[in-house]
């Protein structure tokens, strides 16, 4: 018994020592924390996420990516008979590149407002550029604790070449495991001194010419990540046991999870990385098109998909899908251009493994599959996903983000989450109502000229000339996109244009974005709640009387106007 006692003694020992130590320095260098919610300055009945959440995943004083998460409000206090969801995902889930009024959150928020009238709605945003299945994992316990009524989640594209991706730039350790070992060891005060000692011995990088650069000219550090490598197995088994654990504590939480498969553009966007043509194979090519005998073009154009397998050629097959294409041979032209983006070797597109875990992990987990790449097929001209519905080689352009959110939408309402849905919102309705104004679409497209003016789009970075605006509305745009309007500036603009336009459609649109933005601000949303009363819309109005009631000091017209109803 007492060799027991001073083996568990001796044991306890150096813990205790490591736990005095981590306590003392907590005390003397005390860190700024970075939790992923943290109390709204501006109105304390609100929490607001951490733009800078990114940090955390760095050492102090390293050189870290720009990229920051978009501000959400969530209330501190969940209200009764609330419904509050909770988005998870990448950049394509956060809106790039529109913003909050594209993205899942704001789409869906504004779309069930509609639904459900009578009872506060709250869409949370968690999702930004650049992230993959390890952030996700690492925000489940602080979104746990919001007690959501569901979590969303549209992620998959980044496990090659996003933060902590197994062929970034930005990789971590060299397994999931090491990985999320390392994650939890960085939130103890003793291991991120000892990391910012070794930033310190460390030769500063010249980040003069890497700051100007897209975050995906930064990122690749494996440009040749050949189909079913050990780098390729690597992320797929990274994203496995990741996703794993994410739905696993969401189901012990007792809260549903809707995921969704992951789309990208097929059609229009040729692979990254791929050996060229041969001149034999482009003059084969030329020949598909000018051979008159129909039996002669389908065994040659055999002849090529036979040789574009047996070599893993992409570009090869990209081809043969636009031969397919132009013939009218839909099915054949999606086979070949999936294996194009399978055998493309720069992986900035999830490959068709990630969209089969995804199905798999639904299942296994109990979790509401959202078949979105099905609905972008089903809305695709010839069932081929291309330019119709994307920007470039992975995000929507604002009609595919509408089809996205609608995915989500009407997944919801099949599941009947949330009980009885009194009012759903037709699609075309929703659409007309979309909560993005025409000058962030056109800040949007201009942000996508930037994103392909450089690597991977470019060998080499390209000046950006934005076109000459054609409208006010692109006016402010370009002033907001080249830095010299701020997004409330821009939306107060349109406000007062549209008013002196009498455009009562415009302008409650976007004092509605301007006050979901802005939930803490009392003017804001008692300025949407006017000129919804003025439409008829009383349920929605007493949203954002309530919202402008929970100011200081509260608007003494939303006390008076709340009582009327």
């Amino acid at each position: 018994m007492k060799l027991w006692l001073f083996r568990i003694i001796a044991l306890s020992l150096p813990l205790l020592l490591l736990l005095l130590i981590e306590c003392s320095l907590r005390w003397l260098f005390p860190a700024e924390p970075l939790p992923l919610f943290k109390s709204n300055p501006a109105n304390p009945a609100y929490l607001v996420t951490e733009s800078q959440i990114v940090k955390r995943y760095f050492p102090q004083g390293a050189q870290v990516p720009r990229v920051e998460l978009e501000p959400s409000f969530v209330l501190q206090q969940k209200p009764a008979g609330g419904i509050r969801l909770v988005v998870q995902g990448g950049s394509t889930a956060a809106g790039y590149p529109y913003g909050m009024g594209a993205a899942l959150a704001g789409m869906l928020e504004q779309r069930l407002r509609r639904t459900f009238p009578e009872q506060p709605i709250e869409v949370v945003n968690t999702a930004l550029s650049a992230v993959n299945s390890y952030t996700l994992l690492d925000f489940a316990d602080e979104i746990i604790a919001l007690q959501p009524d569901a979590v969303l989640i549209y992620a998959g594209h980044n496990e090659y070449l996003g933060l902590l991706g197994v062929g970034s730039n930005f990789l971590a350790a060299s397994s999931p495991s090491l990985t999320r070992w390392l994650l939890s060891l960085r939130k103890l005060r003793t291991f991120q001194l000892l990391e910012q000692a070794y930033q310190q011995l460390r030769p500063t990088p010249d980040a003069s010419s890497g700051n100007s650069r897209t975050f995906m000219a930064q990122v690749a550090r494996d440009k040749n990540i050949s189909l079913n490598s050990p780098t390729f197995q690597a992320g797929i088994q990274q994203f496995n046991a990741n996703m794993r654990r994410l739905l696993a504590r969401y189901q012990a939480a007792g809260i549903p999870v809707y995921i969704s498969t992951v789309v990208s553009n097929l059609a229009d966007q040729p692979p990254f990385q791929s050996p060229p043509l041969s001149a034999a194979q482009q003059q084969q090519l030329a020949q598909l098109s000018t051979r008159n005998h129909a039996t002669q073009q389908q065994q040659l154009a055999n002849t090529l998909a036979q040789e574009a397998a047996n070599s893993g050629h992409a570009l090869l097959h990209y081809q043969l899908g636009q031969w397919y294409r132009q013939q009218g041979q839909s099915d054949l032209a999606r086979q070949q251009f999936e294996q194009a983006r399978e055998q493309d070797l720069l992986r900035f597109r999830a490959p068709l493994a990630i969209n089969a875990q995804i199905k798999m992990l639904a299942q296994q987990y109990a979790a509401f599959l959202v078949d979105s790449e099905a609905a972008f097929i089903a809305n695709s001209p010839q069932g081929l996903v291309g330019n119709s519905l994307m920007l470039e080689h992975l995000h929507p352009n604002v009609q595919g983000y509408f089809l996205l959110a609608d995915s989500f939408y009407r997944s919801l309402y099949q599941q009947q989450a949330f009980g009885d849905w009194p009012k759903p919102v037709p699609a075309d309705i929703a659409w007309q109502e979309r909560p993005i104004t025409p000058a962030e679409e056109h800040a949007g497209y201009l942000r996508i000229l930037q994103l392909t003016a450089d690597y991977p789009f470019q060998a080499a970075p390209e000046p950006v000339k934005f076109p000459e605006p054609t409208a006010y509305s692109e006016q402010l745009a370009l002033a907001h996109v080249q830095g010299k309007l701020d997004w409330l500036s821009m939306q107060s603009q349109l406000v007062q244009y549209y008013h002196q336009q009498r455009n009562g459609d415009m302008l409650l649109k976007t004092l509605l974005i301007i006050a979901d933005a802005l939930p803490h601000n009392g003017q804001a949303n008692l300025q949407a709640a006017q000129i919804l009363l003025q439409a008829g819309r009383k349920g929605e109005a007493k949203h954002y009387l309530q919202r402008a009631l929970r100011t200081h000091p509260a608007p003494p017209e939303a006390q008076r106007l709340i009582q009327t109803l």
